[in-house]
């Protein structure tokens, strides 16, 4: 029994925190309409229902996160990371031996999993999905941008794990992304290339963060020699950066195929 309202009593506070971050967009929008476009709601009755429901649902997923994935995820970044689970893993004894970045394989499947599943399970990317595909006439398809975008920032935080296990610096990696940006934006199709750009923003939102975070904290904690603070922090910065090279990435291959394709029918008709 008290355990449920220890649960009752942190949901009610998740639902104020969640009310008091919703009500400013809900004064905003209120506000133009009535004040600015100066016109009536219609259905007003059903959009104040929809967002006491979007205010429910959006406090019992954080709820969630908080009470299920986080701990779960902060556990086996720790757990992960830890010397002795390097020593077993790598079949060594002795603390003293000498570490090397191959000997973490564990972290970097493991980084390579929690990036692609907690991409595929955010909301944001799921609606800016669904928006793509309405407005694209469904030619962007809603499962293959989100595959797209889940490779992206799996391989990102992948690659930003060994960049932390090893030590080299931060910016080299980010440089040389943004240069590989820059280089498939000249080649894309024009009609992928704003939806590429926004795909890093909205895969930074409520489910990814604070498991990356941790996880970065949590390897540069455990790896000897490395500062939580200089080395900890920057896995967001590869989450947000690979996620813009696959989506591109995905539209030029899709375009070389649809012209191949294009291309066998032609001359199969000849």
């Amino acid at each position: 029994m008290t355990e449920i309202l220890n649960w009752l009593n942190e949901f009610a506070l998740t639902l104020l925190h969640t009310i008091t971050d919703v009500l400013p967009i809900v004064v905003i929008i209120f506000g133009f309409q009535f004040f600015v476009i100066r016109k009536k709601i219609h259905n007003l009755k059903r959009v104040l229902i929809g967002f006491v429901y979007v205010i429910i649902g959006l406090a019992l997923f954080l709820q969630g996160l908080e009470d299920a994935l986080f701990p779960v995820g902060k556990m086996m970044a720790n757990q992960l990371t830890s010397i002795d689970f390097i020593l077993q893993s790598a079949g060594a004894l002795d603390q003293s031996i000498e570490f090397h970045w191959s000997q973490y394989y564990w972290v970097y499947i493991f980084a390579f999993s929690i990036g692609f599943s907690t991409t595929i399970a955010e909301p944001s990317l799921l609606a800016v999905a669904i928006k793509a595909n309405e407005v694209s006439g469904g030619s962007i398809g809603i499962w293959g941008l989100r595959i797209a975008v889940a490779i992206g920032v799996a391989v990102g935080i992948s690659l930003g794990s060994w960049r932390i296990v090893t030590g080299l610096p931060l910016h080299w990696f980010i440089i040389s992304g943004y240069i590989i940006v820059v280089i498939q934006t000249f080649f894309s199709p024009k009609l992928i290339i704003p939806l590429a750009y926004d795909s890093g923003g909205v895969t930074t939102s409520t489910v990814t963060v604070p498991i990356v975070a941790a996880l970065g904290i949590g390897l540069a904690a455990k790896v000897p020699g490395r500062s939580e603070l200089l080395d900890g922090f920057g896995l967001i910065a590869f989450a947000s950066l690979f996620p813009i090279i696959s989506v591109l990435a995905y539209a030029q291959l899709s375009e070389w195929y649809g012209k191949r394709q294009n291309k066998e029918t032609e001359q199969s008709n000849v």
